[in-house]
């Protein structure tokens, strides 16, 4: 089993930058495909980003690609969310999330095993 916490939200500027972190416990964290989600007010939970386990493969959706990094640190366990340029529309809660054993990376929320507490981001316009 996994246990996620996010951490690194908060209030930002728009056109700011936030670095999401999310720190996992237990074992074989590399065996672990991991997702960023979010999900603002009144709206679905949507894919941000997945990394493959050992880090070689990241898959974003097409209107952050370039805007945010996703990356991962096997030995600390932690994996990052590095969001740049934000937008007001990126005002959401950010969900760290684990998918076990999976041979390829998915975007569906539902196909995750584990999930994280979730951490506000808020961009002021």
């Amino acid at each position: 089993q996994v246990q996620l916490v996010e951490s690194g939200g908060g209030l930002v500027q728009a056109g700011g930058s936030l670095r999401l972190s999310c720190a996992a416990s237990g074992r074989t964290f590399s065996n672990y495909n991991m997702g960023w989600f979010r999900q603002a007010p009144g709206k679905e939970r949507e894919f941000v980003a997945a990394i493959t386990g050992s880090g070689t493969s990241t898959h974003y959706v097409g209107s952050m690609k370039g805007r945010f990094t996703i990356s991962r640190d096997n030995a600390k366990k932690t994996v990052y969310l590095q969001m740049a340029s934000l937008e007001p529309e990126d005002t959401a809660v950010y969900y760290c999330a684990a998918d076990w054993g999976s041979m390829v990376v998915s975007r569906v929320w539902s196909e995750y095993d584990y999930w994280g507490q979730g951490t506000q981001v808020t961009v002021s316009s």
